[in-house]
């Protein structure tokens, strides 16, 4: 897929690079996501903050978008956002390799 793919989110309605969304796609009767954006079938995307699925579900946007009928368990997206931000807060409480206990980088020294 090209970086320059622009998709709009189902959830804000903002126009972002599709590299910047999450897809997700039908499977039964629930919405999955598809980071890896392999799965078949029509994608809907969706930017990977809970508040844009908020919206997406108030606004009964993934049904809509998927072209299917009536409602979506969206439980699976929102465990994957879950999931994603506890890796991301977890990442990111942990000192890096390159950061001194300050948290500035290592300068090498010629």
């Amino acid at each position: 897929m090209h970086t320059s793919v622009v998709r709009t989110c189902v959830g804000c309605r903002s126009r972002a690079l599709a590299a910047e969304l999450l897809r997700v796609v039908v499977s039964g009767d629930s919405a999955m996501p598809d980071p890896r954006r392999r799965l078949p079938g029509r994608g809907a995307w969706l930017h990977p903050d809970p508040e844009c699925l908020r919206l997406a579900e108030r606004r009964r946007a993934f049904p809509r978008a998927l072209r299917v009928a009536g409602p979506l368990d969206l439980a699976p997206v929102g465990y994957h956002l879950d999931a994603a931000a506890r890796l991301s807060t977890d990442e990111g409480t942990s000192p890096s390799r390159n950061t001194k206990e300050a948290g500035r980088p290592i300068m090498n020294q010629p």
